[in-house]
């Protein structure tokens, strides 16, 4: 039998650069209580947000991901022809095939990379950072761009109640390479499928190619609703509050760190409450700067990470060279937690 030749990449990944796009169009409470019954009162306090960003018609996924993707590119001080894999991590994106990730490596110039979109959800972008990871250790790839993109609006109900302010859109990207020091600790991650039905798709696609749309949710005019995104709201709550919290502290623990090695925490920015929640049980102390991107941005889903850590690095409230833990939650349920030093 023959003996296979075992790849090597580089003993360590890191990320190198990160980039973030918000659609230009901001949308505030006031507007989202056109279709509920609700107070800007109410949104605030239930969630934390006061505005988010909803997509215009031409910022579709592979515009507003091409955007955060030059940008994550050009602080990796890297070319786009380095890119030897691209990974999308997206439940927003209609086409089923091809890969939106294929569609963004040919614009953005990356030559013949691997390309591919995975769908986890609000974990995707954790998800994503170890593939990407492993592919670099690997020595399958030198470089990975690693994307959350969501055209979340599309997907939102406007008359439910219990989603209808939640939503936003936006993309947020990085790029992994090569490193000589540790710089990505091992990820925690798992899925609880019994669960699977706390956060879903209203009404599956073929549905509508079946024409079987009896019993289907209707609007005021009588018309089936395009599918949207439903979700149990204290049952998701109390899942991410105490169990999220034993997977944040199972990243420190398997990265060798205490809350006290911390420098920053970028949680998914799923609700405020959640993320409030979640210092108070990790104890996490002062000197952590907390993202809370979700007060002008909203929930994107695979996005919210690197958009927070986008706008963490930017403003000031986290500098390169900073220890994060980040963790994503979900659909599925999903979720994936790691510690990486910030670029």
């Amino acid at each position: 039998m023959a003996t296979l030749r075992v790849g090597k990449g580089a003993p360590y990944a890191r990320v190198m650069g990160v980039g973030g796009y918000r659609p230009t169009r901001v949308v505030p409470n006031e507007e989202i209580l056109k279709y509920i019954d609700s107070s800007d009162e109410w949104i605030r306090s239930r969630s934390g947000i006061v505005t988010r960003h909803w997509a215009d018609e031409d910022e579709t996924v592979a515009e507003m991901a091409l955007a955060a993707s030059g940008k994550a590119v050009a602080d990796a001080g890297i070319t786009a022809e380095q890119i030897d894999a691209v990974v999308v991590s997206t439940v927003s994106h209609f086409l089923q095939t091809p890969s939106v990730a294929t569609v963004i490596a040919h614009r953005l110039g990356a030559g013949k990379p691997a390309a591919f979109d995975i769908s986890a959800a609000c974990a995707g972008f954790g998800y994503g950072l170890t593939v990407g990871k492993g592919l670099i250790v690997d020595g399958s790839a030198d470089h990975v761009l690693v994307i959350g993109v969501e055209r979340l609006s599309d997907l939102t109900d406007k008359e439910d109640r219990s989603t209808a302010f939640l939503f936003g859109d936006g993309a947020g990207a990085v790029v992994l390479g090569p490193s000589q020091e540790p710089a990505m600790g091992p990820t925690v991650w798992g899925s609880e499928g019994d669960k699977a039905d706390v956060i879903a798709q209203t009404v599956p696609w073929d549905r509508f190619r079946t024409g079987d749309l009896e019993g289907l949710p209707v609007d005021a005019a009588g018309k089936v609703k395009f599918p949207a995104l439903r979700q149990e709201g204290q049952t998701v709550f109390r899942w991410a509050v105490f169990e999220m919290a034993k997977v944040a502290q199972q990243a420190l623990d398997a990265a060798g760190i205490t809350a006290e090695d911390l420098d920053v925490f970028i949680p998914h920015q799923a609700n405020m409450r959640i993320i409030d929640s979640m210092v108070k049980t990790l104890k996490l102390p002062e000197h952590v700067a907390v993202a809370r991107d979700i007060e002008t941005t909203g929930n994107t889903s695979a996005a919210s990470i690197p958009l927070a850590m986008e706008r963490m690095l930017a403003t000031g409230q986290a500098k390169s060279g900073d220890t994060a833990l980040v963790i994503g939650f979900g659909a599925g349920l999903v979720y994936a937690a790691t510690v990486v030093t910030l670029p």
